[in-house]
């Protein structure tokens, strides 16, 4: 009787132990799962790694010497978006032959957004400055812009809350810095795919519907319609600043945002999230400009050859 019970118990523990290892089996990476930093988060990137989600907006401030802190307040020591953020990201997409996943099939796109009290132009300036060089320091592992022609990495980095941003991002010939659009951006000159390949508005811009009573069906033609243009103009299209409801309003929003191609959900529940995008993958995901293969090498440009027009590819 006592070996029976033993081998009973281990069995009990043998599956407990199993189902221990299937929940914490990693998913696929969610490409259009996008996690929206809180204030207070003082280490924001492990969570976002560990659920599979394929990006992160960061809020940030100037501090000293142009160093980027996270969060909208004080400089805390430490806690700088280079130290939390930037290394760790890039190290381990570059542990990974290039990738921070096996099946990451497009860029993970991170979002810097100045806040603060902070506001001067010339602070703004030597911040942006300070970015870009830490960003060099990386650049294999980055989308660029050269030349008006787009090359995926495995991290898009897009930068908002900077006033004259386009303007400023215009003057580089070779950038590893893109501006967030809008919808207003569509079929003008004035911030072009390579310039802003990302459409990024919330939710409450066009939209007052907030997922307690069925869509509106004017608000679900409007958003179809918004994203198609997007994407036939050659952008991602990123929606965020969802209504702050009951978790079963945001899933109706999170399904008709998925209904409509929405490249990018963006949320502060991670983990609701991460869960519906799994049971409910957003409708015709398309890879436009898909990371090359981890063991594929790029042919050489013919030297007199036309380079090809890559100019409406998103990143």
């Amino acid at each position: 009787m006592i070996a029976g019970g033993l081998a009973g118990a281990a069995g009990v523990a043998g599956l407990v132990a199993a189902g221990i290892s299937l929940s914490r089996r990693k998913g696929s990476y969610l490409a259009a799962a996008h996690a929206l930093a809180r204030p207070g988060d003082v280490d924001p990137l492990p969570a976002v790694l560990r659920r599979g989600l394929g990006g992160l907006t960061v809020p940030v401030t100037p501090g000293p010497r142009g160093e980027l802190f996270l969060g909208p307040g004080a400089p805390q020591p430490g806690r700088t978006l280079r130290r939390l953020v930037l290394t760790p990201l890039l190290a381990r997409a570059r542990g990974h032959g290039g990738r921070l996943a096996r099946d990451q099939e497009v860029p993970f796109r991170l979002v810097v957004e100045f806040t603060g009290a902070v506001r001067d132009a010339e602070t703004l300036l030597r911040a942006y400055r300070m970015l870009d060089q830490q960003l060099r320091d990386h650049a294999a592992l980055l989308s660029r812009c050269e030349d008006d022609y787009l090359t995926p990495g495995a991290v898009t980095v897009s930068v908002t809350g900077i006033v004259d941003v386009r303007e400023l991002l215009a003057t580089q010939d070779v950038r590893y810095v893109f501006a967030e659009g809008s919808f207003d951006d569509l079929g003008t000159r004035a911030a072009p795919a390579t310039l802003a390949p990302m459409i990024s508005e919330p939710w409450s811009r066009r939209f007052g519907w907030d997922g307690l009573e069925p869509i509106p069906a004017e608000e679900r033609h409007l958003l179809h319609a918004l994203v198609r243009s997007a994407h036939d103009d050659g952008r991602t299209v990123r929606i965020s600043g969802l209504p702050e409801g009951p978790r079963r309003a945001r899933a109706a929003i999170w399904t008709e945002l998925g209904a409509a191609g929405v490249d990018v959900i963006a949320d502060h529940d991670q983990r609701g999230l991460a869960r519906h995008l799994r049971r409910h993958p957003v409708s015709r995901w398309v890879a436009r400009e898909p990371l090359p293969a981890m063991t594929a090498r790029r042919p050489s440009p013919r030297p007199n050859g036309p380079r090809p027009d890559r100019r409406r590819e998103p990143v």
